[in-house]
């Protein structure tokens, strides 16, 4: 990585942005073997966390893993910078579970930089992206607003909030991407002039209060997962110290003085007009629309190990400063903080990712890749996950060959990705496991099994991922191996497996049966207990779920042939199981009278529709 001020040189790749699309994008392009320029207004915020320090989640933990199977960024530095670890769902099955971490922001923005400093074929340059040198509807240049020219024929766009943005705080607004940080306008304006469909979108972030000032003794405590697993397939595992998160909540006080400010909020205000995300709504936002409850859970989050900053998950809000003071000052536990920086919101200019292929390529201007929140999605996972995919399909473009399919059977990504450029949004996209139709098999454990080994044949693995995958998938296909290996009932029995099943079995079949545990398995075959803990539970995992895969699939298949199959008037679609708020939402005030019609709401998923089918068949009995 070279940091030059003139640039007379040609780049195959030019990402414009360092956030964790860009960050991503410029990695595994240049991984690829595309020399690559990354363009940052500031080389130090490279890979900073905007809003929350965490990464992972519901749906989000997921595309992390995936994001590792292809060798990415963030699940090595989520790792390194991890000062908590918690597995969400962790009651439910490991098809819905998701890995979750808190980091330090400065050791996870270091990661970052440490990786892209090191990553052969790749340029850092500091300035900003003005606009693009076209000749015959082509890119042949990025522009910087300082008249230097970076030639190339291939640029990915990634401008998370920054597209034309401004910030509000009460009655104050003001022009920026982020705090303390200009937005892009020359671009924005040049995006408009190539008459690309853009919409403007909303987001916020709460303020950040002085730790030491919190009363931590009135406080529920919760303390990080014991258990050592880890964002990455591989690595030095958990690095950093450990530290508890702690609970809170608002309560009808707090309710009240958030109410009467409400007036002086840009968000009712008519100041902002982009549609804010449902997954992460402001606590304004809350307050409107379940004004029933007696109180909103808040969970304070360190934002670093050297730093007293408590991060107040819950409550984002872009209120006046004395109001945020005082409804602050109402919550248990914070009637003495003192805050550090206040919450502020950002509206920005979004692409409608219909204008794009399942490259993340724009279709009117070829070369040409977006990926993160300027395709209306909200999130660093998500946002990693598309500068993954963006950058992969550059490269190819570059060198000329097809690029990997992502799809809806084959990962998390591929859902996203497909909702994104055949629906659209109307609000902030954030992944989850009910987009998935697939889900079941869609596990984070099984990630590198899915998708390294193509990674491999794409040439996107470093030389250390390449070496382990190698490993990890041949020790997978002996462990299948052993696990082929015939038991009657009686073998079972005879090492305690509480089972009446007369017939015999592989034991890897044997797994359907819930009383059939990993110590039956190893008292039949002691060499199981030489494989990895990953690879056994993995294989283990893969058996307990082989029937409902079956009937899963079974299901999609039937769903193609239910077009005409009527849903009552009356449906409840609150009452589906598996169907998303915001999918009921969408259908009750559709109200389609048959999955023909279903299927043609905007927004819908193959999850959804599967859900809706299943459904109105047992009413219909």
């Amino acid at each position: 990585m070279i940091f030059i001020p003139v640039m007379k040189e040609f780049f195959d790749i030019v990402v414009i942005g360092g956030g964790h699309a860009g960050c991503e994008a410029a990695a595994v392009a240049a991984r690829m073997g595309a020399k690559t320029a990354l363009v940052t207004m500031d080389s130090e915020q490279i890979g900073a966390m905007s809003c929350n320090p965490a990464i992972g989640g519901l749906g989000k933990g997921h595309l992390v893993r995936e994001i590792d199977a292809w060798d990415g960024l963030m699940p090595h530095a989520a790792d390194y910078a991890a000062i908590h670890y918690r597995m969400l769902n962790r009651s439910k099955g490991s098809a819905v579970q998701g890995p979750r971490i808190q980091a330090d922001r400065n050791r996870y923005k270091k990661a970052i930089q440490t990786a892209l400093k090191e990553q052969a074929h790749l340029t850092i340059i500091e300035g900003m992206a003005e606009s693009f040198q076209m000749d015959k509807g082509k890119v042949k240049a990025v522009l910087l607003a300082d008249g230097r020219p970076l030639k190339t024929e291939s640029v990915v766009l990634t401008t998370g909030t920054f597209l034309d943005a401004w910030l509000f705080c009460g009655e104050k607004k003001w022009r920026g991407g982020r705090i303390g940080e200009q937005p892009s306008i020359g671009l924005a304006e040049q995006l408009k002039a190539l008459d690309l469909p853009l919409g403007r979108l909303k987001t916020g972030t709460p303020a950040r209060l002085d730790g030491r000032t919190i009363d931590w003794a009135r406080l529920q405590r919760q303390p990080s997962d014991e258990d050592a697993w880890t964002m990455a397939s591989y690595g030095a595992g958990r690095v950093a110290p450990q530290i508890a998160c702690s609970l809170t909540r608002s309560n009808q006080k707090t309710h009240d003085i958030i109410r009467a400010g409400l007036d002086r909020s840009p968000l009712f205000s008519g100041a902002i007009e982009g549609r804010g995300p449902r997954y992460c709504p402001s606590i304004e936002d809350k307050i409107m629309k379940f004004g029933d409850r007696d109180g909103h859970q808040i969970f304070l989050e360190p934002e670093g190990l050297d730093t007293p900053l408590i991060y107040p998950n819950g409550i984002s809000t872009s209120l006046p400063e004395d109001v945020q003071q005082a409804f602050i000052n109402s919550i248990e536990g914070l009637e003495n903080t003192k805050i550090v920086q206040f919450g502020y919101a950002v509206e920005y200019e979004f692409i409608d990712p219909r204008s794009l292929t399942h490259q993340l390529e724009l279709k009117a201007l070829k070369s040409v890749f977006c990926a993160g929140q300027i395709n209306g999605t909200t999130g660093y996972e998500e946002a990693a996950a598309q500068g993954l995919v963006a950058g992969i399909s550059a490269a190819c473009a570059v060198a000329g060959k097809a690029p990997p399919v992502f799809d809806r059977r084959n990962s998390y990504i591929g859902v996203m990705i497909d909702d994104l450029v055949l629906q659209g949004v109307t609000e902030p996209y954030r992944m989850l496991t009910a987009r998935a139709e697939y889900r079941l098999g869609l596990r984070a454990d099984n990630a590198v099994t899915r998708l390294s080994g193509q990674a491999k044949a794409f040439g996107a693995l470093g030389a250390e991922m390449t070496d382990f995958v190698t490993k990890r998938l041949a020790e997978r296909e002996k462990c299948q191996k052993l696990l082929e290996k015939a038991a009657s009932s009686r073998d079972m029995q005879a090492v305690g497996a509480n089972v009446t099943e007369g017939a015999s079995h592989s034991l890897f079949e044997w797994l359907r049966f819930p009383a059939v545990t990993r110590q039956h398995l190893e008292a039949l075959i002691p060499e199981l207990t030489e494989f990895s803990d990953a690879v056994v539970s993995e294989i283990i995992d893969d058996g307990r779920y082989a029937p409902y895969l079956e009937r899963q699939d079974a299901e999609l298949a039937r769903l193609a042939g239910h077009d005409n199959m009527p849903l009552p008037a009356e449906l409840d679609y609150a009452t589906i199981a598996g169907l998303s708020n915001e999918m009921v939402e969408k259908f009750s005030a559709a109200r389609p009278p048959d999955m023909a019609s279903a299927s043609r709401v905007r927004g819908v998923t193959p999850a959804a529709l599967a859900a809706i089918l299943i459904h109105a068949k047992k009413v219909t009995l």
